[in-house]
């Protein structure tokens, strides 16, 4: 594979710092420039970011200058990590100037023609990526990956597709680290439970329906599913979990969808994508399982677990999940799809 070169916008924060650590060594992408606030503007990456990760600065990455957003410079292909206050208007100059965006932020998530994006869901979603020239005519394009916790449920109910899911409730234990740094104050999250995270909810119920949607003429023909989403924040560093009871049309048994969320594999395992799980979901048989403090690194942060799969006395069956936030819902997710754009000829 021909190493490309790639960039990072927002380099300094959370969810950029991650984008550093998936992309170091990367065997395909080569991470050569790095952008973010004025504050950060012509110092050294060292200097510039409040490091907040277990692991160090790549040595490679330490000593590299960070410069300011303007699109134009840097190279073609560029990883979000911007916050949404302020990545509306500059993913969209870099695309309008001719970049390829993969973009963690939620401004564009809902637009008809750009891919809302999980490789292992939606891939034939990226044919929507060339009509962005003829709608917003852009010389570039944006491509995004979901809201952190709606990945979680989409890849479930993807799993789950051909049993036709028709009713979600869904009530999520969310990470502070979805938060940001420094996120929410002591006073607030120790030994406590926040129930509610704005905009959370809204965007699990809708951007689910888009991604197991269908491309149409229009966009995309959202899948016709009912969610009702409960979100909170809780005293966990890394980690969503989420219970789920969910409704099916046709009638399965529990051991079809234990081995339907076991056996469920897409394109970037067919293809070995570098950042693939070679299971994107492990099952766990424990009753104690998955715990965030046990499983929320598995498959390097970008394999689902779940467990405790049994029948519900008002849907059909439920179930508990968990997933990496800043990795498999976040940047690991955002360099997954660039991947799978490559694999498929978009760049």
């Amino acid at each position: 594979m021909k190493n490309i070169e790639v960039g990072v916008l927002g380099a300094t924060g959370m969810v950029g710092q991650q984008f550093i650590l998936q992309l170091d060594r990367h065997p395909w992408f080569s991470l050569t420039w790095l952008a973010a606030s004025e504050r950060s503007q012509g110092r050294s990456y060292r200097e510039a970011a409040p490091w907040r990760l277990p692991s160090p600065i790549p040595e490679s990455i330490g000593n590299q200058q960070v410069e300011a957003c303007v699109p134009g410079k840097g190279p073609k292909l560029i990883f979000s990590g911007l916050d949404a206050k302020v990545a509306g208007d500059i993913e969209k100059d870099f695309a309008a100037a001719g970049h390829i965006v993969v973009s963690n932020a939620r401004n564009f998530r809902m637009d008809p023609v750009v891919p809302l994006l999980i490789p292992e869901v939606n891939p034939d979603h990226l044919v929507l990526l060339p009509r962005q020239s003829t709608v917003h005519g852009w010389k570039g394009g944006i491509v995004t990956n979901p809201n952190c916790s709606t990945v979680f449920l989409a890849m479930v109910l993807a799993a789950l597709r051909m049993f036709e899911p028709r009713s979600v409730v869904v009530s999520t234990l969310q990470a502070v680290s979805g938060a940001g740094y420094p996120g929410l104050s002591s006073m607030d999250i120790v030994g406590n439970v926040l129930p509610h995270i704005g905009g959370e909810e809204e965007k699990m119920e809708t951007e689910t329906k888009k991604i197991l949607g269908r491309v149409s003429d229009d966009g995309v023909e959202y899948y016709p599913v009912d969610i009702s989403a409960h979100c909170n924040r809780v005293s966990v560093v890394n980690g969503h979990t989420e219970t789920m009871s969910i409704s099916f049309g046709t009638q399965p048994s529990l051991e079809e969808v234990r081995a339907a969320l076991e056996g469920f594999s897409s394109v970037p395992q067919e293809r070995d994508l570098p950042s693939a799980p070679k299971h994107p979901i492990k099952y766990f048989d424990d009753p104690n399982r998955p715990q965030p403090r046990l499983d929320v690194d598995c498959g390097a942060g970008m394999t689902m677990t779940i467990g405790r799969l049994r029948p519900c006395a008002v849907l059909d069956y439920r179930l508990v999940a968990l997933g990496h936030n800043t990795v498999r819902g976040a940047a690991g997710a955002a360099v997954l799809n660039a991947e799978l754009m490559q694999a498929e000829g978009y760049l």
